[in-house]
């Protein structure tokens, strides 16, 4: 690693707001997910439901570039789900090799049930920033989001 006088002070600056960015994210990811496990659901498979229960059923790559995966990984998410019941593919009526990915009633219900809870747990996270400090952070990661050249000063 190298030492601090290798590093200017833009890149000390942008490595340190970097690290902490990764910090902060990591510790309220992993609050907001704790309480998942009570329904013995992973993150990636909360995600997949929460997705379906607002947005309807969704193919495969939708859903993937939706909760941020790839749909290799979320192959696995949707078969453990179909495993316990709370969501099941639906073959295409033109192109029976198309699908899409549905809840079932259990699916719907748990959902319906755990994402009032866990909205009130995201909300007492964030509940560490003022209002007009959520609002520039939502701003921030958007513009950070953004893909295109960087700009450096």
């Amino acid at each position: 690693m190298a030492h601090n006088k290798e590093i200017s002070p833009g890149g000390a600056r942008a490595l340190s707001a970097y690290v902490k960015l990764l910090r902060a994210s990591e510790t309220a990811h992993s609050q907001a997910v704790q309480p998942l496990a009570e329904h013995g659901l992973t993150p990636s498979q909360f995600a997949v439901l929460e997705a379906l229960y607002h947005l309807g059923p969704l193919c495969l790559s939708d859903l993937a570039r939706k909760i941020l995966k790839t749909s290799g990984n979320l192959t696995m998410v949707v078969d453990n789900l179909e495993k316990c019941g709370l969501a099941h593919r639906v073959k295409g009526e033109k192109d029976r090799r198309f699908f899409t990915v549905d809840l079932t009633a259990d699916g719907r219900k748990l959902i319906a049930k755990i994402f009032p809870s866990h909205v009130a747990e995201i909300r007492k996270i964030m509940s560490r920033l003022t209002k007009k400090e959520q609002e520039l952070l939502a701003a921030l990661c958007k513009k950070l989001g953004k893909t295109g050249k960087a700009i450096l000063s």
